[in-house]
């Protein structure tokens, strides 16, 4: 018998909110760690604000927030604080009553605290404090890494690329041009949406785009993220980054003794850097040519290939960073503002795997 849609009558009942998250909804599992790694940073919260005057949002939820929005893919603050409003499952998050509507903070909100999240480096502790979690609960390999770049396109069209010297003046924007036949490079040029972004190409026969650098560190247990950032795409290569944050790991407490990468990384400056911190470089080859501290006694061994097969599992960080994270191109101007959203992104994909991890953790990969 077909059953017949009812009008809506009922506009007062009692909801328990709890009772609307199913019981193995991986997001459980996802806040209870969240809740560990923000009372671990309870003192660095009481730095940022003043002793007195008006209460502010509390940085749980501004980081909660920021949480959410990789999760769920939600492209721009904008749109999360009016899902805020009806969505029970991100107000469960945040701690946040349904009959709170005082507490559903405006899209204001966030960007008065940017200045403020980027001068304590919070979204840098956030992030260690995240692999330190997963440290605790031995899903993090203490010797064996991998790493790796990609690129991030800027909030900045090829339009606004002009000449240095360009006057162009207020309101002048970014009109229709015609660059045909015009040599433009980050010597001469600049964009003036985002003076930080420069032209680059990822490799032969691809256009050239304003980017940023995205620089990772992977350790080889379970492909967590354990260091993260970004950079000027150009100015800094990749391998003078890599190891930036061999030294970064060492300083927090980790004994690097292989670092995998791919052909990019055959070079002198990176095989001979590892071997200064008495890294092993597990670097795969480029056909015909010669690195000194690179050769049989390394590449013979049963590590190196475990570690160049191993090192692949990268290339999922950054999907998930740019296709879930809706990282692939940035919603923020300049290096710092991109910097912040990476370091949380890459925090939030580290939440979903060690969620994964506590329900049921995988064979070992490497040791």
């Amino acid at each position: 018998m077909r059953g017949r849609k009812a009008a809506q009558t009922n506009f007062l009942c009692l909801v328990n909110v709890e009772d609307r998250i199913p019981a193995e909804h991986p997001i459980r599992q996802v806040k209870k760690l969240i809740g560990e790694v923000l009372r671990e940073m309870d003192g660095h919260f009481d730095e940022l604000y003043a002793a007195g005057g008006r209460d502010s949002v509390p940085p749980e939820r501004l980081l909660g927030a920021k949480v959410l929005m990789a999760l769920y893919s939600v492209r721009s603050e904008r749109q999360f604080c009016e899902r805020l409003r009806y969505d029970l499952l991100f107000q469960w998050f945040l701690d946040i009553n349904p009959d709170e509507t005082w507490a559903c903070f405006a899209p204001t909100v966030f960007t008065k605290n940017q200045e403020r999240l980027i001068g304590h480096a919070t979204a840098e502790v956030f992030f260690a404090t995240v692999v330190e979690l997963a440290r605790k609960h031995g899903w993090v390999s203490n010797e064996h890494f991998s790493v790796d770049g990609t690129l991030i396109e800027a909030w900045a069209s090829m339009k606004s690329f002009r000449k240095k010297d360009d006057p162009g003046g207020p309101g002048a924007g970014n009109g229709w041009a015609d660059f045909k036949g015009e040599a433009r490079s980050n010597d001469t040029h600049q964009s003036r949406t985002d003076p930080q972004a420069r032209l680059l190409k990822k490799g032969a026969g691809r256009e050239a785009r304003l980017c940023f650098g995205l620089h990772s560190a992977m350790e080889n247990r379970h492909g967590l993220c354990v260091a993260l950032k970004v950079h000027p795409a150009v100015g800094v290569s990749e391998a003078q980054v890599a190891l930036e944050q061999a030294d970064e790991l060492i300083e927090r407490g980790f004994d690097p003794q292989t670092m995998g990468a791919d052909k990019g990384y055959h070079q002198a400056g990176f095989v001979g850097g590892c071997r200064e911190r008495q890294i092993t470089p597990h670097v795969a080859q480029i056909e015909g040519r010669q690195v000194a501290g690179l050769d049989g006694r390394t590449t013979g061994q049963r590590s190196y290939t475990s570690s160049l097969i191993v090192r692949r599992r990268i290339e999922e960080i950054f999907g998930w960073i740019k296709t879930i994270g809706g990282l692939r191109r940035s919603r923020y101007r300049g290096v710092e503002r991109t910097g912040l959203c990476a370091q949380v992104v890459g925090a939030a994909y580290n939440l979903v795997r060690m969620a994964k991890l506590m329900v049921s953790p995988p064979a070992e990969v490497g040791a």
